[in-house]
């Protein structure tokens, strides 16, 4: 693997996220548990939320897996934590779309800190690592919506 490959993939602030991970806990409270499992590489969590009122007033995750399945968790819980479920669900879809390269990192905003993982295009193999998260959390999203 080139170096600057392997240099844009695991950037200092995804090794921030990967060793010092945020919110990375179980929520004992929490209104929502989602189990994601990545057949590909194996990395497997758990994202729990508190919904109340249709905002997430909480999300955490716990797991264990690659720096950027785990660093990409962290960072998800800070930007979605707050928002209403609609505004989730949107910045999940944008997530998605900028981790397969539809769509351009900004370079301010909720996603500045994101786009340490813009490396990812590259390699996409490893855009169902960033995105396992994510994608846990909407189907659990989704499911608390049917009950």
């Amino acid at each position: 693997m080139p170096v600057s490959l392997i240099s844009d993939l695991y950037s200092e602030v995804i090794l921030e996220h990967y060793k010092q991970p945020h919110n990375r806990h179980e929520l004992p409270d929490a209104t929502l548990k989602e189990q994601g499992y990545n057949e590909s590489c194996g990395d497997d969590i758990v994202v729990y939320a508190k919904v109340i009122d249709d905002k997430i007033a909480d999300v955490t995750f716990t797991g264990r897996g690659c720096a950027i399945s785990q660093s990409s968790a962290s960072m998800m819980t800070d930007v979605l934590q707050g928002k209403t479920v609609a505004e989730a669900e949107h910045l999940i879809e944008e997530f998605k779309k900028m981790i397969t390269g539809e769509k351009e990192f900004p370079e301010e905003g909720e996603f500045e800190e994101l786009a340490a993982l813009k490396g990812v295009i590259k390699l996409p193999i490893r855009v169902k690592c960033a995105t396992l998260a994510w994608n846990t959390l909407r189907l659990g999203l989704e499911k608390s919506e049917l009950k």
